[in-house]
């Protein structure tokens, strides 16, 4: 039930929400993931660590993938960067099943997703009055 309250309010959420929303709600999911995964390993809950960690380096990927290299430029090329090393700390923590490479992501995600609250949410409009096209973000990870 709660699961299932949680998932309508989520996508309401996502159905409601502006691009720079959309990625602040990734970035709370990723955050949610890893905080996941140390509780996991501080537990030895070896299968559910690793599955959090999957979760976080999915949504990690997405947010990479998302970038407009085209509008984006330095700060496009500079998060690219910064996302690959994210996915190499977390392949580290869950090879080596150790929780400094996760404190050190949740700690860099934080810094992400604080940068991100600061952006304006102003609805996004091309200059040439076409609206964008929609794509649909997958949350369920």
């Amino acid at each position: 039930m709660v699961n299932t309250v949680r998932r309508r309010y989520l996508e309401a959420e996502v159905l409601g929400a502006s691009p720079v929303k959309l990625v602040e709600i990734l970035y709370r999911a990723a955050l949610e993931a890893v905080g996941d995964a140390r509780r996991h390993l501080a537990n030895g809950d070896i299968r559910a660590r690793s599955r959090s960690i999957t979760k976080a380096s999915a949504i990690v990927n997405e947010l990479m993938q998302s970038l407009d290299h085209a509008r984006g430029g330095v700060i496009s090329r500079g998060l690219v960067e910064l996302y690959a090393y994210i996915q190499t700390r977390l392949i580290d923590a869950n090879t080596r099943q150790i929780d400094p490479p996760l404190a050190e992501v949740e700690q860099l995600l934080g810094v992400l997703q604080e940068a991100w609250r600061a952006v304006p949410s102003a609805p996004e409009t091309p200059a040439s009055g076409v609206e964008p096209e929609y794509v649909p973000v997958n949350c369920a990870y």
